[in-house]
């Protein structure tokens, strides 16, 4: 692991950095790089922008670890308010959602009841909604809640994370599932015992999986693939693997976030590929934003140098 990677996932954990960082105007201008805004409506402006040009959007608020079944119902509520708005505006952004956000700390049946309703919703404005994956600790219980909502909610699809290496066995599970799938490297501090720590073991992890995700047994039992990566390397190596065994554009799609290789995206949606951009939004984005930047280091100078211009 790069010290750069390192020291930001540090810093993701900081409460100090969090509480002092978020009120300094010139990191939160510096935010703007990858989300348009804290509330619900900037992510709905810029989910109606990217429409107009063939990208669609997965929209999800920020925030994780919730400490009240009180604050887990007005999440809970929040996003079924959210695709209200999706219903009259007629965007067709999906949402995702943490079950840590819905109360998996505090209790699992809360936070599967919680999901439940939210899909149950979708549903009925014809979405679907997508689980995040978060630190390892909560692999095994989200992975648990999923399937058992999943059972029940076929609109369900969950994150896997390649830098994992249980994410081969998980894969299986979800397979024989039928579940729609999005494929991510990961972007949380793992000990190299349950994680490889290169790039280079990620990124052959990610093609490993990425490639049983687009096989023929893979497809004809129901999964969706979704692949979460700005790695044109990674993209072209599966696009080429699809067309070789006759896998139709329509039967994956890839995923980028907000702000980040919007020249590849654009190509992407102009080639006939499914192409949806991941927004973020809410006042708890430190972590997140800390988490962004461990992704792809050289994304710091970048965000640096749009600061300091604007």
């Amino acid at each position: 692991m790069s010290l750069m990677r390192s020291v930001l996932l540090r810093a993701s954990r900081s409460a100090w950095l969090r509480d002092h960082a978020m009120r300094t105007p010139y990191v939160r201008r510096a935010t703007r790089r990858f989300m348009p805004g804290e509330d619900l409506e900037d992510a709905l402006a810029a989910s109606r922008e990217l429409e107009r040009e063939s990208v669609g959007t997965i929209l999800t608020r920020l925030g994780e670890n919730l400490e009240s079944e009180a604050d887990a119902l007005a999440v809970m509520h929040h996003y079924l308010d959210a695709q209200e708005r999706l219903r009259e505006t007629g965007i067709r952004s999906e949402m995702s959602v943490k079950l840590t956000q819905l109360g998996l700390d505090l209790d699992r049946d809360l936070a599967l009841e919680h999901l439940l309703q939210i899909a149950r919703h979708a549903q009925t404005i014809g979405r679907s909604v997508w689980v995040d994956m978060e630190g390892s600790t909560y692999t095994g219980a989200t992975i648990e809640l999923f399937r058992r909502a999943h059972a029940q909610c076929a609109n369900l699809g969950i994150a896997i994370q390649s830098y994992l290496r249980r994410s081969a066995a998980d894969l299986e599970t979800l397979i024989a599932d039928g579940a729609a799938v999005r494929l991510v490297k990961g972007a949380y501090d793992e000990p190299e015992s349950i994680a490889f720590r290169t790039r280079r073991e990620v990124d052959q992890s990610y093609i490993r999986l990425g490639e049983r995700l687009l096989s023929a047994e893979a497809l004809t039992a129901g999964v969706f693939p979704g692949f979460g990566t700005h790695d044109r390397r990674i993209i072209a190596h599966l696009r080429s693997r699809a067309a070789a065994q006759g896998v139709g554009k329509e039967r994956f799609e890839f995923e980028m976030l907000y702000g980040i290789r919007r020249d590849l995206q654009a190509q992407l949606a102009r080639e006939g590929h499914r192409i949806r951009v991941l927004i973020s939004y809410g006042e708890a984005w430190f972590p997140w934003y800390m988490r962004r930047l461990a992704e792809r280091p050289a994304n710091v100078w970048f965000v640096v140098r749009s600061a300091l211009a604007g």
